[in-house]
């Protein structure tokens, strides 16, 4: 069903509210504006499918009742740019959520597996990719862009039953529901401007002086892209914000002076910045920012990396999980190097399947040799 009217809608979600079950997916373009732009909302129970049309729909806040119903579980494939989306668009957090990927990963499919090739080796259906990538704020839409999008969710019911069935009977369905939580978390897609400058390219190359500059005007551009609703290098790229706060420019003609400037900004907008860095730079240094310790600068771990990831291959082949589902790289870095906090490798059911065994083989407490069959994992008895 093609909905492109209010009542159409309010009449979707009225059968929906009856299902136990919601399949979602969006469409969106975001190379020319800050907010990704939704294009089509999909959306399937194991009966229907609908794919509504953002653009002829008056209102999508009338989505919030059935997104935080509880009773119906809401599925999507790779959910986190999907979640985002609704959450501005809606106004509320999808919730209950299941993401199939995520859940892929406990049934012995890689990490970051795709759609098309989840429904194939679940569902036996070879999906056409055709217009995957295709400009889905046209209108008209073509027949083969609503039957593609309809594809993307028409098969989402029938995944989460086969795979909640295997993970039941594994006793692995509930594994999730710390991972799930935390993607239906609404801080999880807030993000501090004043922490953007974080992210620059090449802002290892400043000074903690000039970090601060880096800081406010990062904050400055990522506020008034927002505002603006366009990408943040169309306002500054990384590289001309860098390079203004490592010639530490506090005027006019010495922001103009980084190649480029002048075509971004305005003589208004530059007076902003020249003032903002101008007041940065003169703080004292209390007020200067820490960029995150460098993994350079601890000592090193890879005799002990190497251990622990051959111990993690082995438990995660035995259980058919995706290796950076059971241990991320980060994660396990954090434990070599003693770290014990935070860390989900030491939470739940991943704790218990590898978390305190590598404790065990980092405090000397295991052995591992290889057999005939392979590594072989013992406790350390000492000579």
């Amino acid at each position: 069903m093609y909905i492109d009217t209010q009542q159409a809608l309010l009449g979707f979600i009225e059968r929906a509210q009856n299902s136990p079950v919601l399949a979602i997916d969006t469409e969106f373009l975001r190379e020319k504006t800050y907010y990704a732009k939704l294009c089509l909302l999909q959306m399937a129970t194991e009966d229907e499918v609908a794919i509504v049309d953002p653009f002829a729909v008056s209102d999508l806040g009338v989505l919030a009742d059935l997104f935080m119903d509880a009773k119906v579980t809401k599925l999507f494939h790779a959910a986190s740019q999907d979640l985002e989306i609704l959450y501005r668009e809606v106004g509320v957090m999808p919730f209950p959520v299941f993401d199939t990927q995520v859940a892929a990963a406990l049934m012995g499919h890689t990490q970051q597996i795709g759609y098309a090739s989840l429904v194939s080796a679940e569902c036996g259906v070879q999906l056409k990719k055709a217009d995957s990538f295709t400009d889905w704020s046209r209108r008209p839409l073509a027949p083969s862009q609503v039957r593609y999008a309809a594809d993307d969710v028409i098969y989402l019911p029938k995944l989460y039953a086969k795979m909640t069935k295997q993970l039941k009977d594994a006793g692995r369905l509930h594994w999730l529901d710390e991972d799930f939580a935390e993607l239906a978390n609404p801080d999880r897609y807030l993000s501090d401007p004043r922490e953007r400058f974080r992210r620059l390219k090449r802002v290892n190359c400043l000074n903690r002086k000039q970090m601060a500059a880096a800081r406010e005007v990062a904050a400055w551009r990522e506020e008034r892209a927002q505002m603006r609703n366009v990408p943040r290098k169309w306002i500054m790229t990384d590289e001309q914000l860098v390079e203004a706060c490592r010639r530490e420019a506090h005027s006019i003609d010495e922001l103009f002076m980084v190649r480029g400037m002048r075509d971004r900004l305005s003589t208004k907008d530059a007076r902003t910045v020249a003032d903002i860095m101008s007041k940065a730079l003169s703080l004292p240094p209390s007020d200067w920012p820490e960029l995150a310790k460098s993994s350079r600068n601890e000592r090193n771990v890879d005799a002990e990396l190497d251990l622990m990831l051959a111990l993690v291959r082995k438990r995660a082949q035995e259980q058919g999980i995706a290796m950076q589902t059971l241990a991320s790289h980060d994660d396990l870095t954090a434990l070599a190097r003693g770290h014990r906090r935070g860390l989900a490798l030491m939470k739940g059911w991943r704790r218990e399947l590898i978390g305190n065994e590598l404790v065990q083989l980092l405090e000397g407490r295991l052995c591992l040799y290889l057999g005939e069959e392979g590594l072989v994992v013992k406790p350390w008895v000492g000579r």
